[in-house]
């Protein structure tokens, strides 16, 4: 009961300050900038088991209490540090039109610190190491954790200088409550012509139907959780996101039993690692759409989609071949995946369904973390009895004899892969329609940002 009620606050906690870093992301930075920074933040969450363990290390290597100490005082700590520069760092003032072109090299800062912050916590933290030696480690890695302090971050969420401005970013912020990249004039004229373009060829077919029917034409409108539920492109978002990210959290959670059916024990740690560290590296790839803007205009929901291609790959690779090779990189692929998915989902239920939404709909959203949890980790359950045989065992604490199902051999866990991997083709489907569905909303939104920067040039060269 005590483990019950532990876990229960833990992931109303979790729950909470996740959707509060969330909520300060989108408040203090502009639409530019602001997939930069929940990516950014979502990456070095990534990193919060290495680090814990680090700082275990140091501690009391062989007292497993002392994560609970930790996961007591840090996330408390840190949060009273980090409060007074919340509060005087300023919302992002929604009539400034233009943000600075130095912002942009300020994040590719930041994510060259995590990307070696990254590396260092991968490398040191999955070695065994003396007292003395954690020590060092651990505070080397706080060395790296603190460097982006020196780094003037808070520039991004002030006042903004409207002398150097980015030439692709202008926004329209006349009302929170209408869309942030679209004005209503050029949005119906743009709107209209677009639909005329992509409905011509498509409507005499389904397949015209099930992509024009209720789709969305502009980006960021707020959407209740009313009207969030009865939009087809939440649910085409909703499966995407159940039958892919989701997959790839349970299969992390499973893969001790895996590594012990596959006779790979003594590697469990190995594999820990090349999960968690493509997970973060995944994570990482998210910004990658902001920083090829202007080089590759492409939806952020395609990239989501293509992001979801390995997943299925890897699942079938698995199924087929059983040699450790192979569950390596099925591995790494599947931590790539849902990395990327984990970082880039917050972004684009911002563009999609309102920026001053985004705690209410991002939760609704990710409900399908614990409902795919019971479904994926049952479907894997069933599946690893079915080959199991039984045994008993005597509990050393009580001398009481328990019964328990032991599974050997690629069998344990070959129909769970084919389940898992025709799940996952399923949420890439999903995730291909949503980008079509949406790709004309991303287009138009693309178009009127180069409208209004020129419009805004040939205003600053009026006299």
């Amino acid at each position: 009961m005590q483990v019950f009620l532990i876990c229960l606050v833990a992931g109303c906690s979790i729950c909470w300050f996740n959707t509060v870093c969330f909520v300060l992301c989108i408040r203090s930075f502009s639409s530019s900038n602001r997939p930069l920074a929940l990516s950014l933040s979502i990456s070095f969450n990534g990193l919060s088991a290495a680090f814990y363990t680090l700082f275990a290390n140091a501690l009391s290597p062989f007292s497993p209490s002392v994560y609970l100490l930790l996961n007591a005082i840090v996330p408390l700590v840190v949060s009273l540090v980090a409060l007074p520069a919340i509060l005087l760092c300023h919302p992002h003032d929604g009539h400034l039109h233009v943000v600075p072109k130095h912002d942009k090299r300020i994040f590719l800062g930041l994510y060259l610190l995590a990307f070696i912050t990254g590396i260092y916590l991968v490398i040191f933290g999955s070695f065994n190491t003396t007292n003395s030696t954690a020590w060092v480690v651990l505070t080397g890695a706080m060395v790296l954790l603190a460097l982006p302090l020196i780094i003037p971050a808070s520039s991004s969420c002030s006042h903004v200088d409207t002398h150097d401005p980015e030439p692709t970013v202008q926004l329209n912020h006349e009302d929170s409550r209408k869309p942030l990249l679209l004005n209503s004039d050029h949005s119906t004229e743009s709107n209209a012509m677009m639909q005329k373009t992509v409905e011509h060829p498509m409507q005499d077919c389904c397949l015209g139907t099930v992509l024009e029917k209720g789709r969305m034409l502009v980006l960021c409108e707020e959407h209740s959780a009313k009207k969030l539920i009865q939009c087809v492109d939440f649910w085409l978002y909703y499966i995407a996101y159940f039958c892919g990210a989701t997959v790839g959290l349970v299969y992390s959670n499973n893969l001790g039993q895996i590594a012990q059916s596959f006779h790979r024990e003594s590697q469990l740690t190995m594999l820990l690692a090349v999960y968690s560290s493509c997970s973060f590296f995944g994570r990482l790839l998210s910004a990658l759409p902001d920083f090829l803007r202007r080089k590759v205009s492409f939806a952020r929901t395609g990239w989501l989609a293509a992001a979801l291609v390995p997943m299925p790959m890897a699942f079938f690779l698995m199924w087929k071949l059983h040699d450790v090779n192979t569950l390596v990189a099925g591995t790494a692929l599947i931590g790539l995946s849902s990395g990327f998915i984990f970082a880039a989902a917050v972004s684009v239920t911002s563009e999609l369904f309102g920026p001053n939404s985004i705690g209410m709909n991002h939760n609704i959203l990710i409900t399908n973390i614990p409902l795919g949890s019971l479904l994926y980790g049952q479907i894997a359950a069933l599946v690893y009895d079915a080959n199991g045989l039984k045994m008993s065992v005597i509990d050393n604490r009580n001398g009481m004899v328990d019964t328990m199902v032991v599974c050997m051999g690629p069998k344990c866990y070959s129909t769970t892969f084919f389940v898992w991997g025709c799940i996952t083709f399923l949420g890439l489907v999903s995730s291909i329609i949503l980008f079509l569905r949406t790709r004309t909303a991303y287009s138009a939104a693309g178009g009127q940002q180069v409208v209004n920067t020129l419009a805004k040039f040939r205003l600053d060269r009026t006299p």
